[in-house]
């Protein structure tokens, strides 16, 4: 009996440590698809998984400076939120996160709150026709 406890316990032991962990962030390469929520009378839903759109995401929002550990509160909804899948492994599940973007007009910036981490993101106005066009008129 404590020998099958023994065999038992170096198994369990052995798999552990072998086992790779998932890592806590992923970098914009592993960004696949993106689901986005226009906020509007409509309540528009538009899925993006075209290899050259992805590209232009992971390009734009490389530039977003982030603020992390904010509990931001904005003063209207937001216009969009977009919902970002990133592929760590094919084998494993998809990993979300979750994005609110003001796109505010007559300011310089772009708004993104990512909830989840707490962080509050600004995209310079140069960057945001090219996401706006992205996201809204795809």
């Amino acid at each position: 009996m404590i020998l099958h406890l023994f065999i038992i316990f170096t198994i369990v032991a052995t798999l552990i440590g072998c086992s790779e962990e998932v890592p806590k962030e992923f970098d914009l390469n592993q960004l696949t698809r993106v689901d986005v929520h226009v906020l509007t009378d409509e309540n528009n839903e538009i899925i993006i998984t075209e290899e050259e759109k992805i590209k232009v995401l992971r390009d734009v929002l490389a530039k977003v400076d982030w603020e992390q550990g904010v509990k931001a509160e904005m003063s209207r909804k937001e216009d969009v939120k977009a919902t970002l899948f990133f592929t760590y492994d094919k084998n494993m599940p998809e990993r979300l996160f979750e994005y609110s973007i003001w796109f505010n007009e007559g300011d310089a910036l772009v708004t993104i709150i990512d909830r989840e981490k707490n962080a509050y993101g600004r995209l310079e106005k140069e960057d945001e026709k090219t996401l706006k066009d992205i996201l809204l008129n795809n």
